[in-house]
């Protein structure tokens, strides 16, 4: 039985389901960080040591046929078939992409052995956004609008806000590291995943369980290798530990598995930088994990009433960022006419570089091409596409058609 979902809802859903599996994770992470492996070093080491193990389960187990001759994955991704291997087109940018993962991840691992507290370590995360936003801008067709900069910073500040430890901590290095470590590396990884979702591997979209697969083998590798040259007693006791502790470590990653499938499955269907701001909702799961573990584990942070009404102030405006985000999009398709003084090719080029445009495609019928916009508001789009494709020479007339629901298969 197939179930139907608008493309704007699924989005929202998926990035909401991962960012709370994320913070179940993290909660995870800061109780092995607190009470087995104290040494962020030797705890990526061990984790990505059996997180090789447990995601090529997992992928496999997923690659299971179902009776309709489907996998079983294919409900978590309709594009996934089966594990396979990496194809030569996607090789770089899988090697991009475990570099931005190992360099976020040691400085993840850093910061939770600092903070036990969940809700301290996730909310900057956040912070990556405007990373992101000023990547896309240099990078991709669609540069960020006032109201994106301005939704993202109310997000940043609100994850600042919300940020605060329920302890009333706060550690210089540790912010240090988010900020010069930990988001750059995960700008790396999130832009790099992107390409990678949208790429069309034996004439099909590419899918997130085989991307999560080959990121994971990499990130381990380079690791290893990081690790190893900065000091192999580490590297060695990393071995040892991942022996030793492997089922919280096998929690942890198998947990993971499925925050990471469902955000890169989230970046084939928008910005990475709308994407990550909508991950900010991790924070509204982490408060109360945060509160579960200060009352049964015996660490030593409790709530103020003071921190956590900042708290909830923080959540107000990363929800109200976030919900800006939602509003302003704006999709739409145009079709083309050609004059029949260029050809196809050298229109197709002239549309392709107009910032906004995603997709262009030549028609067979009775337009000749058709050109998939993607912005973040309308009036941007006339200024902008109308204006550029008014002065492309050769360009007979256009009919632009605005996006009201679009639905995807799940």
């Amino acid at each position: 039985m197939k179930i139907r979902i608008r493309k704007r809802y699924l989005f929202y859903i998926l990035l909401i389901l991962s960012s709370l599996i994320a913070a179940v994770t993290t909660s995870i992470d800061g109780i092995i960080s607190y009470f087995y492996i104290t040494n962020p070093w030797v705890f990526g080491v061990s984790v990505f040591f059996v997180g090789i193990f447990i995601t090529l389960f997992l992928s496999i187990f997923l690659s299971i046929p179902t009776r309709n001759g489907k996998s079983i994955g294919s409900a978590i991704d309709p594009s996934f078939k089966r594990v396979r291997l990496v194809k030569k087109e996607e090789l770089k940018y899988h090697v991009m992409a475990g570099i931005g993962n190992t360099i976020s991840t040691l400085g993840y691992f850093y910061v939770v052995s600092e903070f036990v507290d969940p809700s301290a370590v996730l909310p900057f995360f956040q912070v990556v956004i405007l990373y992101l936003l000023i990547v896309e801008s240099l990078s991709e067709k669609d540069s960020p609008t006032l109201a994106e900069v301005e939704s993202s910073i109310i997000v940043t500040f609100g994850a600042i806000m919300a940020s605060i430890s329920l302890s009333g901590e706060v550690n210089v290095m540790a912010l240090l590291v988010i900020f010069l470590v930990m988001n750059p590396g995960w700008v790396i990884l999130a832009i790099y995943q992107r390409k990678l979702k949208l790429m069309q591997i034996n004439e099909a979209h590419n899918d997130s369980i085989n991307i999560r697969l080959w990121n994971v083998i990499f990130t381990t590798i380079f690791t290893s290798i990081f690790v190893f040259i900065y000091n192999k007693d580490y590297f060695f006791e990393g071995i040892n530990t991942a022996y030793k502790f492997y089922p919280w470590l096998s929690l942890t990653m198998g947990v993971t598995f499925f925050s990471y499938v469902l955000y890169i499955r989230a970046l084939g269907l928008g910005k990475a930088s709308i994407s990550q701001a909508v991950k900010a909702s991790t924070i509204i799961f982490a408060i109360p994990l945060s509160l579960l573990l200060s009352r049964y584990m015996d660490f030593s942070f409790s709530a103020s009433p003071t921190l956590v009404i900042i708290k909830l102030m923080g959540i107000i405006l990363v929800v109200l960022g976030v919900a800006t985000f939602a509003l302003t999009e704006v999709r739409a398709y145009v079709f083309i006419n050609a004059q029949g003084n260029k050809s196809i090719k050298q229109l197709m080029e002239e549309i392709w570089h107009i910032r906004g445009v995603v997709a262009v495609a030549a028609l067979a019928g009775k337009h000749d091409m058709i050109a998939k916009v993607r912005i973040r508001t309308l009036g941007k789009g006339y200024e902008r596409i109308i204006r550029r494709l008014e002065g492309i020479e050769g360009i007979e007339e256009f009919l632009w058609q605005s996006v009201l629901k679009e639905w995807e298969d799940i």
